[in-house]
């Protein structure tokens, strides 16, 4: 992807997170779940890390044994495929950064925006250690980011998460955890935060009303009973699904299994989408991938 249409797709990101009334983020493990999720009309989707380490059969992000992760150049790699394989922007699940020190950060920016990522998340999460960043290191890493994004010339959104519902302890004033270090985030550069774990409106309300920028919210994580316009009402910019959506493809995959396997029969192929339709969908996919290129070609190459 050339800096022009990826820079493109970063102003068009930020302003989503700009024009209020929210948006709905859903987030692909793949080439194919990312044509599938952008032909249903959104604006803009994200990445999942858990469901692209799943679908590589790996666990997410399991960093106590490096051996078994998918590490950073797999994972870009996987970004690098969804962001060509669609023409809206897409936003890249960057875990902590893949490293410590603020360098670390900057370098693993720099890379999603060479990738095509339209913008990232970062998280505040030492997850070796089952705990996150104390606040300053923390805060370094996110303007770290932001001066990576400066000197790329911009057009990259940079979303701050923070891990304090998560990671919480008996006497942690999680909201009050999360609303300090999101406003720091904010003061360090992030155009946007995410507070995971989170999906009971009054406190969103609350999150929303006390964090001065964009908030992010993802549904699905815990438990299926959050409803994404119901917490937009409540002043969330944008919603994201985190893995949820491949994490329903793999119990489909294993329901369906497990029926094979015991019974010989195959009622899971009832909900299946025809061959035809998906056929149909991802060669109009390409074509209009491929009608761009030589377009910008053409552009680039005019006297």
């Amino acid at each position: 992807m050339d800096q022009k249409t990826r820079a493109a797709r970063g102003r068009a990101l930020l302003e989503l997170h700009r024009t209020g009334g929210g948006f709905v983020m859903p987030n692909a493990w793949d080439p194919g779940s990312a044509v599938l999720l952008a032909s249903e009309g959104f604006k803009a989707i994200g990445t999942t890390s858990a469901g692209i380490a799943f679908s590589l059969g790996r666990p997410d992000y399991n960093v106590r044994d490096a051996r078994l992760s998918v590490d950073r150049e797999e994972m870009l790699e996987v970004v690098r495929k969804i962001a060509a394989a669609v023409d809206i922007p897409v936003n890249a699940d960057l875990e902590a950064g893949y490293g410590d020190e603020p360098a670390d950060v900057a370098d693993t920016i720099r890379m999603a925006i060479d990738a095509g990522a339209a913008g990232g998340n970062i998280e505040d999460t030492d997850a070796a250690r089952g705990r996150l960043f104390d606040e300053k290191p923390a805060v370094d890493r996110i303007a770290a980011a932001r001066g990576a994004i400066d000197a790329a010339g911009g057009g990259f959104v940079l979303n701050a998460r923070t891990d304090a519902f998560q990671f919480r302890f008996p006497g942690d004033d999680a909201l009050g955890i999360a609303i300090r270090r999101a406003n720091r985030f904010i003061e360090a550069g992030a155009d946007c935060v995410f507070v995971p774990g989170v999906t009971d409106p009054a406190l969103v309300r609350t999150l929303a009303r006390e964090i001065a920028g964009p908030l992010n919210i993802v549904v699905g994580l815990n438990d299926a009973t959050a409803g994404a316009f119901e917490l937009i009402e409540a002043g969330v910019a944008r919603i994201s699904v985190g893995g949820s959506i491949a994490r329903s493809v793999m119990a489909l995959v294993r329901r369906s299994a497990q029926e094979l396997h015991a019974l010989g029969t195959v009622s899971y192929a009832r909900s299946q989408i025809p061959q035809r339709e998906l056929n149909a969908l991802f060669e109009a996919a390409l074509r209009t991938r491929t009608n761009a290129g030589l377009s910008s070609t053409a552009r680039s190459t005019a006297p």
